[in-house]
């Protein structure tokens, strides 16, 4: 069975950071592409991250370009999201997302980022 748990999350102040873990079991990870999403109260889920299975090769939205970074440790089963220079903006539920060409997307829990004096 195929587990993502993500770590991290909590509350800090407009331009401090924070850095996700979201730790998989239960499947190879490297053959999985895996992403960060978030989602705010009201708003849709949004992709902030991903970075591809074998070649490494990551992109990011818009809003967050520049101040984030999204990496994968495969020999801990492990993918990171290291923000910085955090924004009120970017409060949401953040969201780990593994998933594999042709199949449905397996999904973390979420952990909260609340960013707020």
């Amino acid at each position: 069975q195929v587990q993502l748990v993500e770590s991290g999350g909590g509350s800090v102040q407009p331009g401090g950071s924070l850095r996700l873990s979201c730790r998989a079991s239960g499947l190879t990870f490297s053959n999985y592409r895996m992403s960060w999403y978030r989602q705010a109260p009201g708003k849709e889920r949004e992709l902030v991250a991903q970075i591809a299975s074998v070649s490494g090769d990551t992109n990011y939205a818009d809003s967050v370009k520049g101040r984030f970074t999204i990496s994968r440790d495969n020999a801990e089963n492990t993918v990171y999201l290291q923000m910085n220079s955090l924004k009120r903006e970017d409060t949401a539920v953040y969201y780990c997302s593994a998933r594999r060409l042709y199949y449905s997307p397996h999904w973390g829990q979420g952990t909260q980022v609340t960013v707020s004096v």
